[in-house]
């Protein structure tokens, strides 16, 4: 992993992988946490390499509510979400893929901790050098199970209108403020992502709200990924989301130089944000400067786990 960031070092900013806030925040096998002192001692490492290499990174604070399993849970415990409400598909465990299992509505009293759980993730990540923080508030996890209406039908102070179904972000919101100043934290949020089993009765009204409100909080930007990933298509005006916010706009989606480009000379982002071509291609910054073809990226090694397809993409072979 340290290799891996520090050769992507040139990138203006590193979004580090989504990293579990606590045991419970876990859904998948071998994601690294920062909640413990052992985690905050390794991820130190890596963003000490990445700071000797010049970059600047962020990592991703993330809990996976109802997207895991018993097997991966402390106790064996059901996961926990804003409603039991089951997704469709199956859980990545150490044993292999497992149905999902019905989550347990988390009760209105045990919130607060969760707020915790982030707000003591935030203080680790500031211990183990990050340059700042990114709420993981999308593709179907916690956050996101509270903010969109087909996960969340709770009836107390989190559940009924966008209002308060936006309440846990804004508490987590305000636990990370109390760690970092709020140029150093932005959010993640895919309004019409279906990945997860998700879904919303009105996603650009109630995400104009979401926007419109951060503004109030002073974030430092909104990291969006535009459309729907699982079913290729995008249907909202994310011109008009991208208004609704007043500080910088990460546009994140199948992104290659010429719609970048283009999209920052409309003035549709501020920031394009590169996934997989940044994967395959270390040098990316580098390639896409010189018009340099790029590598392609072998999606068989996908979530491999080791150095394959991970930290071996070559550089360009003229490059010093």
């Amino acid at each position: 992993m340290v290799t891996h960031y520090q050769q992507r070092a040139s990138a203006g900013l590193i979004i580090a992988e989504s990293s579990p806030v606590s045991t419970q925040g876990i859904g998948y096998p071998y994601t690294p946490g920062t909640y413990t002192t052992e985690q905050v001692d390794s991820w130190r490492k890596l963003t000490h390499a990445v700071h000797q290499a010049d970059g600047k990174i962020f990592i991703q604070l993330q809990h996976c509510g109802r997207i895991s399993h018993p097997t991966l849970q402390p106790g064996g415990e059901v996961p926990v979400s804003a409603s039991a409400i089951k997704p469709t598909g199956q859980a990545v465990t150490y044993e292999g893929k497992k149905d999902f299992v019905y989550p347990r509505a988390l009760e209105t009293y045990e919130i607060p901790e969760v707020v915790e759980q982030f707000g003591f993730a935030a203080q680790m990540a500031k211990e183990a050098g990050f340059d700042g923080v990114e709420v993981h508030g999308a593709n179907g996890y916690l956050i996101d199970q509270f903010l969109r209406d087909g996960t969340n039908q709770r009836n107390d102070v989190y559940g009924g209108n966008i209002e308060s179904r936006m309440r846990l972000l804004n508490e987590v919101i305000d636990s990370i403020l109390e760690t970092w100043p709020s140029n150093r934290i932005g959010i993640r949020l895919t309004p019409e992502n279906s990945f997860n089993s998700m879904y919303d009765s009105n996603p650009q009204e109630n995400f104009e709200y979401v926007l419109q409100q951060l503004n109030y909080r002073n974030i430092s930007y909104v990291h969006i990924l535009e459309g729907d990933m699982m079913k290729n298509k995008r249907t909202l005006n994310y011109q008009a989301l991208r208004e609704s916010f007043k500080g910088v706009y990460i546009a994140n989606n199948s992104y290659n130089l010429e719609r970048a480009q283009k999209s920052l000379k409309n003035n549709s982002a501020d920031l394009i944000a590169f996934g997989t071509p940044f994967l395959a291609n270390p040098d990316l910054v580098y390639r896409l400067k010189k018009g340099i073809p790029l590598n392609q990226a072998d999606h068989s090694t996908f979530y491999g786990g080791n150095e394959k397809g991970y930290i071996d993409y070559p550089f360009f072979s003229t490059q010093v």
